[in-house]
């Protein structure tokens, strides 16, 4: 069974939304839930929106280890405005809401903000506490307490453009380049990474072939959590870096790239010459 699906053109069905994430589709929570657990299926909540103009187009379920848990599980649906496709064009961005959720207690309904840059099938999920909107199990008015997190992101849409558009118009020199993505890569890894700042910032398309902040903020998160560059354990054994499959940690990479990007535009900003890590200090 597939773990995560994105479309990029029609919005998906319930259909598809099972087959990734039969979890959002559970008739009653999980036994170990106790009658203080307000049971809304995540299907319900999803109509809801839907109703409301957002759209799912991306799903992801978490794997469980445990026998007769999966149909519970956590899972990620992202959510575009509708008709928000139609005016966008391949190397542009749209907003989303990110839902995570579940039916085993390891999940409120949560709410963050992301993008989707239509080159590649991965969504970035913004990076700060303001617009993680967390609506717990319990009370009767869980759905229309979603729906008023949904416009809530919304709000915080022109932000995020806003920021982008920053990103864009920074350019960073080949030492500020390694910087960020060798600061990236131990959001990764808590030892030795197998891999360098350099490897980590090796483009997959064309596309990518330019200096701003913004593309290669994309292109190291793409290769963090696509994974599969070639490089070496700590015994020197040559491997491939694995994918981020783990919505949680997906969710926690993101962010965390989100806000060191955020602080490299602080760092441009302000002027201070940024010294490659490679270099010996004087």
């Amino acid at each position: 069974m597939k773990t995560t699906y994105t479309s990029i053109g029609e919005p998906l069905t319930n259909e598809q939304l099972f087959a990734v994430a039969p979890s959002i589709f559970a008739p009653a929570p999980h036994k170990s839930r106790s009658e203080k657990y307000s049971f809304i299926p995540t299907i319900t909540v999803l109509d809801g929106l839907r109703k409301e103009g957002f759209l799912p187009y991306s799903v992801a379920q978490s794997k469980s280890r445990i026998e007769g848990k999966s149909e519970f599980t956590k899972h990620m649906i992202r959510f575009r405005p509708v008709d928000d496709n139609k005016s966008k064009k391949i190397g542009d961005e749209i907003n989303e809401i990110v839902m995570v959720n579940s039916h085993d207690g390891t999940s409120s309904y949560q709410m963050m903000s992301g993008v989707f840059r239509l080159v590649c099938l991965n969504g970035l999920v913004r990076g700060d506490i303001a617009n993680d909107i967390r609506v717990r199990h319990n009370g009767n008015n869980l759905v229309d307490g979603v729906i008023e997190a949904a416009y809530s992101i919304v709000e915080e849409f022109p932000i995020i453009n806003t920021k982008i558009a920053e990103m864009k118009q920074i350019e960073l020199s080949e030492p500020e380049q390694e910087v960020f993505a060798t600061a990236a890569l131990s959001l990764k890894y808590d030892e030795k990474a197998p891999i360098t700042g350099t490897d980590l910032l090796k483009r997959r398309r064309y596309e990518d072939d330019t200096n701003n902040l913004w593309t290669k903020f994309n292109v190291v998160q793409e290769n963090l959590i696509k994974g599969g560059q070639r490089g070496y354990s700590a015994t020197l054994k040559k491997l491939k870096t694995r994918p981020v499959n783990s919505i949680d940690n997906s969710i926690r990479l993101n962010k965390a790239l989100w806000i060191l990007a955020d602080k490299m535009i602080e760092l441009k900003n302000s002027k201070v010459p940024v010294v490659s890590l490679s270099q010996d200090a004087s």
